[in-house]
């Protein structure tokens, strides 16, 4: 499992997290959910600010957010009218038996203690439901993103998702895999905003900060795909796994 400090490191910065951190593509949503009747019974775990709770409420299904941080929970209620999160984890989560027919996590089964969430999502879950662990993975092919990751300590990429996690738990079948690329827009000073929202930087001390921001600025000021730029295309891989719950 990961550390528990930085897991529940982003409540500090959940208005920059909102702000700056990148949509999920529609058609990846929609790959997720395929084959649910409409409107489908999701439930969104590890909800964060509500990024993938509203990618899913604009596909026109009822969406129930778990989030265990509070300050995340209150930016979602502020961005997401009409939508109440619970408190709660992928480890217990506040919901009836066989109440779902889908469970999506965005950007947050990493952080998950499996062996202790596999069961409660099945739990949850009616038979032949979809269990949908979604991820916006820089696309670290690109070599000037490739050093944004490496300046800033950012570790994920989307081979090691897709390596890592084959299987979620006999109460599931074999894991469908799909792919889906797209791109943020940013200014320099939006990157850099952007990853202050990650966990790394989150929990660092203020000289790592300070040097982190320093080098990240010499990037964006210098490298030759960048130099000079208002703006900045920020490309992404979203990584969709899919499993049926048997």
């Amino acid at each position: 499992m990961a550390d528990h400090t930085q897991a529940l490191s982003f409540g500090a910065a959940a208005a920059d997290y909102d702000r700056f951190r990148p949509r999920y593509p529609e058609q990846a949503v929609r790959w997720a959910l395929d084959g649910l009747r409409s409107p489908a019974r999701v439930v969104d775990l590890g909800a964060g600010t509500g990024i993938l709770t509203r990618g899913v409420l604009a596909l026109g299904h009822h969406v129930t957010p778990v989030e265990p941080d509070p300050d995340m929970r209150a930016q979602l209620a502020a961005a997401t009218p009409g939508c109440t999160p619970l408190a709660g984890g992928a480890e217990s989560v506040p919901v009836p038996d066989g109440v779902a027919d889908a469970v999506v996590v965005g950007q947050a089964y990493h952080w998950f203690d499996r062996e202790l969430a596999h069961p409660e999502i099945a739990r949850v879950l009616r038979p032949g439901g979809t269990f949908a662990p979604i991820w916006n993975m820089r696309d670290d092919r690109v070599e000037w993103v490739a050093e944004l990751g490496r300046i800033a300590h950012l570790g994920d990429n989307a081979g090691n998702v897709i390596e890592r996690y084959t299987d979620f738990g006999a109460a599931f079948g074999p894991i469908e895999l799909s792919e889906f690329g797209h791109h943020t827009t940013l200014t320099p000073e939006d990157v850099i905003a952007m990853l202050h929202t990650r966990s790394y930087w989150l929990t660092a001390p203020d000289d790592r900060r300070a040097a982190i921001d320093r080098e990240l600025r010499e990037l964006l000021s210098t490298h030759p795909d960048l130099a000079g730029r208002e703006t900045v295309e920020l490309p992404y891989r979203t990584i969709v796994l899919r499993a049926r719950r048997r």
